[in-house]
């Protein structure tokens, strides 16, 4: 297998769903991280092989979102361009078929990473709706258009919010907040202890300074994230009241995910190319691993991909010097640090031995998904990045990257710093 390299990354500020970035589609946001990470690493746009971007709720008017952000990014007009989708590990997955291509012999330098603007998510009409609309646009006189409209009632108007059904698995149909909850009963996990790792990650992203975050100029200069909230505590965290589950609910707003707007790009090409280049990299992909499990805890995908990709890599958990998992919900982390650790737990989630104990301190060093948000397609590749600046910036040699995918499924890779 031929070696893919990190050579260099860009996001923007990460903003929560309604505000400093509300204005910018995805396309926009994707694009503003592709310029500057051209800007920023000085290579020449005809270098790169392929463009490659995950996006989850992609434009009706920009199919194909990773060619209309290449294309107004300056890359050439001959160099192609695609769009992956794979729920939360959108981002990942636009990082792991850049290194399927470069080992089928289909390209050597690739931009990679996500796109999201979760705030212009559509609105959509009920079928019944739509019909009514569709009778009444066909309408050849008055009368007839009349008669059409007539047939309109309040509920016909009432939107059906695309963000909702984006956020619900059809086939387990329960949202991604009720699966948290299942796990959190299931786990034992209480409302202290979610609350405390949530303001854990508030805490440590405060903390974190990210040098790769790029200015947005939107209706203001946008240059940090929005969602951190440097003040949490376990007082303010206890006050809102579970979102999922109303009488016995744990899951809560504090202790969720944020809803975000947000983009990545990664630089990435082959070991021989970066030499060839001069380009110093970040780091590289070792291993890969995407797995199954079941829809209704869904949040326990880390677990089976974090298996995979320590056997394939012949590695153990304690091997990795820095951890990231994404916090889709602190109870959903806290149930995999769990199942990891305790033999009956892992063997409910099909491992044969437990992995061993994820170290506190190794993981999400920096704050996650919970202080940062969630944009999900680019989730992924935010955390590959995040990953890469703390190996470097603490001299060490391996990270462990893990997600949740809504839908049941769990992705993890294996980086390393050279």
């Amino acid at each position: 297998m031929k070696t893919l390299v990190i050579i260099d990354g860009v996001r923007t500020p990460f903003a929560r769903a309604g505000t400093t970035l509300a204005a910018l589609d995805a396309v926009e946001l994707g694009r503003i991280a592709v310029s500057a990470l051209l800007t920023k690493t000085g290579i020449d746009p005809h270098v790169v092989d392929e463009t490659i971007l995950g996006c989850v709720g992609q434009p009706a008017y920009a199919q194909n979102i990773a060619r209309v952000i290449a294309l107004r990014a300056g890359i050439p007009e001959d160099k192609p361009a695609m769009t992956v989708h794979r729920n939360c590990a959108s981002g990942m997955e636009a990082l792991t078929t850049a290194h399927d291509k470069l080992c089928a012999g289909h390209g050597e330098v690739f931009i990679v990473g996500g796109t999201e603007s979760m705030s212009q998510m559509p609105f959509y009409f009920s079928p019944s709706a739509v019909k009514k609309f569709t009778q009444m646009s066909r309408a050849k006189s008055l009368g007839q258009r009349v008669g059409a409209m007539t047939q309109f009632r309040p509920a016909d108007f009432a939107p059906v919010l695309g963000l909702k059904l984006g956020l619900t698995d059809p086939v387990s149909e329960m949202n991604m907040g009720q699966t948290a909850e299942l796990l959190a009963r299931e786990f034992g996990i209480s409302r202290d202890a979610q609350d405390a790792f949530a303001m854990r990650s508030h805490l440590n992203a405060a903390k974190a300074a990210d040098s790769s975050i790029t200015p947005v100029y939107a209706s203001e200069v946008v240059t940090t994230d929005n969602g951190i909230r440097h003040d949490s505590s376990l007082e303010k965290l206890a006050k809102l009241a579970p979102m999922f589950d109303t009488q016995t609910g744990s899951v809560t707003a504090g202790n969720s995910s944020q809803i975000t707007d947000g983009a990545v790009a990664l630089l990435v090409c082959s070991e021989a190319k970066a030499a060839q280049m001069g380009w110093t990299p970040l780091g590289r992909l070792v291993d890969y691993a995407y797995t199954g499990c079941d829809p209704k805890r869904m949040g326990l995908g880390p677990v089976r991909a974090m298996d995979a990709v320590l056997r394939r890599t012949n590695l153990k958990l304690s091997d990795a010097d820095v951890i990231e998992i994404n916090e889709a919900f602190a109870a959903q982390v806290l149930a995999v640090m769990k199942a990891v650790q305790d033999p009956a737990c892992a063997r409910r989630c099909g491992l044969d031995d437990p992995l061993g104990e994820i170290d506190p301190a190794k993981l999400n060093a920096r704050g996650g998904a919970i202080a940062l948000g969630h944009p999900v397609g680019a989730t992924g590749a935010r955390l590959v990045l995040s990953a890469l600046h703390q190996l470097r910036d603490a001299n060490a040699k391996r990270a462990l990257v893990s997600l949740c995918v809504g839908g049941g499924q769990g992705s993890a890779v294996m980086l390393e710093r050279m």
